[in-house]
């Protein structure tokens, strides 16, 4: 009787201590969540999603002209110039979503300043 209470008490604690070093291997749901959105960022940075608002689309000279105007006046909002056939465009700042890029449109007031066509357009789909 003794034999089976000894054996049985070296089974659970043989078992015990396999479990809590398998435990201790995994990793925990904040480790987890952590790491995809560590994974989230790095693929959104690779493959560009987001918004941005376009001020102009069409000849060089304008949008060189256009460019060199939103500098002056927003000198800490980044721009990009792009030429995709047979037009070039004039692209401001990174947003998340849309309604960031169309909050940012109305606070500056660019529609009334570089005209109606400035729009919000979605990036990488």
């Amino acid at each position: 009787m003794k034999r089976h209470s000894l054996f049985f008490s070296f089974l659970f604690v043989l078992v015990f201590t396999a479990q809590q070093s398998i435990a201790q291997e995994q990793k925990t749901d904040s480790e987890l969540i952590t790491e995809l959105i560590s994974k989230k960022r790095d693929f959104n940075k690779k493959f560009g999603y987001g918004y941005r608002i376009q001020l102009y689309n069409g000849f060089e000279v304008e949008a060189r002209k256009m460019q060199a105007k939103f500098r002056i006046e927003f000198p800490d909002i980044k721009t990009y110039l792009t030429y995709s056939q047979p037009e070039w465009k004039i692209q401001i700042g990174l947003y998340k979503s849309e309604l960031e890029a169309d909050r940012i449109l109305n606070e500056l007031g660019l529609k009334k300043k570089f005209g109606a066509g400035v729009i919000v357009v979605p990036l990488g789909k």
